[in-house]
């Protein structure tokens, strides 16, 4: 029920941006091409990131959230899932991907094309004008404004580091360098920021609960990614709707990184051969026998399970003094913990 109330609200949000797009004088034409957008970009995902911030708010008040407060932590919910639209839509276009919720990415959707750009710096630009409208007179409408700015930088540097991994060779694949891709492109607007939107929305969003919410929230990021990074080669493409593709792309990924730190010197020299070789069936199939080699499926069942217990230890050192509460992050934690898709 909780997620229908939550779906729901995306209706009203398109309603307001559809009327503040009449308003401006827009075209009709574009006013069906922008909201087409917004709602295929939106939905059919998990909502994981969304639904975070409805969860951790009424985890939060300890309490039955009053209709007021189940609309604006919906809202502020649509705004995280708004935010990945975007930047998902532009990760689609520099990465070349084909598909994306087991549909065709936005720009190979007829009619659209390069314009997808321009599409989705109008969703991250709703973000704001919701934001606005919304929460203006909340005591932490500054600090949420900080966040989606900081969050967005963040997402943009992890971006560029990822990108400019296509220039070089394995040598630049390293732990470190993977560590800062995914703790700026992932952790931060995946993990980090569903959870202090629902710490600024309840009041309780001071330096110390800010800090102890960052320590544990980017290490969670990192093993969500991790994650990520594992399905893109082992999941079923049936149940994760994505084709992997971090391979033939040569992405620094976690699987390539600890596969280079166990191989051999033969086995590297395959890697250098084969990884990034693009849509090569033989370059993929070469790749994949040293994975498998080197029995990678166990490499990251012990460093899932490490992952976790590392979580709960600091999970547990939490200080619950200042209103943030444990279980807020076993929440988050529980949401992710062995996921498939």
């Amino acid at each position: 029920m909780t997620k229908e109330r939550f779906i729901d609200t995306l209706t009203l949000l398109s309603n307001e941006l559809q009327d503040d797009l009449r308003d401006k004088g827009t075209p009709t034409e574009q006013q069906n091409h922008f909201n087409k957008c917004f709602l295929e970009t939106t939905q059919n995902g998990k909502l994981h990131r969304g639904l975070t911030v409805l969860d951790t708010g009424s985890c939060l008040l300890d309490r039955p959230l009053s209709s007021t407060e189940f609309n604006d932590l919906s809202i502020l919910g649509w705004l995280t899932e708004i935010f990945q639209a975007a930047y998902l839509i532009w990760d689609d276009i520099m990465d070349k991907s084909e598909y994306r919720r087991g549909k065709p990415c936005w720009y190979l959707r007829e009619g659209v094309g390069l314009a997808a750009i321009n599409d989705a710096a109008l969703l991250n630009s709703s973000i704001f004008f919701l934001l606005r409208k919304h929460f203006k007179h909340h005591p932490s409408y500054v600090d949420m404004l900080e966040l989606f700015h900081e969050v967005g930088g963040r997402t943009e540097l992890g971006q560029l580091a990822d990108t400019v991994q296509y220039d070089h060779g394995l040598d630049k694949m390293s732990v470190e360098n993977w560590s800062f891709i995914v703790t700026n492109k992932t952790a931060y607007y995946s993990i980090y920021l569903p959870v202090s939107l629902a710490l600024l929305y309840v009041n309780i969003s001071g330096r110390r609960n800010l800090e102890q919410a960052r320590g544990i929230l980017l290490p969670m990021g990192e093993y969500f990614q991790a994650q990520d990074d594992y399905l893109d080669v082992y999941g079923d493409p049936a149940v994760t709707e994505r084709v992997g593709t971090d391979i033939q792309d040569k992405k620094c990924t976690w699987l390539v990184v600890e596969a280079l730190r166990r191989c051999d010197k033969g086995q590297r020299q395959i890697l250098e051969q084969s990884y990034g070789g693009g849509w090569n069936d033989a370059d993929v199939n070469r790749a994949m026998k040293v994975l498998e080699t080197l029995d990678m499926r166990r490499v990251f069942s012990e460093y899932e399970n490490a992952k976790i217990q590392d979580l709960q230890d600091r999970i547990e050192s939490v200080d619950e003094s200042y209103g943030l509460t444990k279980e807020v992050f076993y929440l988050v934690l529980g949401k992710i913990t062995h996921r498939s898709r």
